[in-house]
């Protein structure tokens, strides 16, 4: 198998690939979802959550996994981009309130960093 500038085969790259975009369809559909009457979007929830378990168990068949840091206070040390970072002071408490793409894990660390939007946590 030919591998990439990573040391990943085309394979596992273009899983990769997929998976990403995979989440970014299931987000969006998500949303979408929320316009509908409740009883016309269970069907279709449940046919988004198959597909993401699909997708999770694609990658982990190959030792990865979707990370994602919605909610969670934001470090700098974490494996994703700030696309608003410089939005906020150096001593503004910051939590992560959208992913715009996934981490993806493997068996040795890190495989790709993902990209978020920031917000800051209100002190009251």
């Amino acid at each position: 198998m030919t591998e990439d500038a990573d040391g990943r085969g085309r394979a596992e790259a273009a899983l990769l690939d997929l998976a990403i975009d995979g989440w970014r369809v299931s987000r969006l559909f998500a949303r979408v979802l929320t316009k509908l009457d409740a009883g016309e979007g269970v069907r279709y929830a449940n046919q988004v959550r198959y597909f993401v378990k699909r997708v999770e168990e694609s990658l982990d068949a190959v030792g990865m996994r979707l990370v994602n840091l919605e909610g969670q206070p934001y470090d700098t040390g974490h494996p994703a981009s700030a696309l608003n970072i410089e939005d906020f002071a150096p001593d503004d408490l910051l939590f992560v309130e959208q992913m715009l793409e996934p981490v993806i894990m493997g068996p040795n660390g890190i495989v790709k960093t993902g990209t978020v939007i920031l917000n800051k946590v209100d002190r009251t």
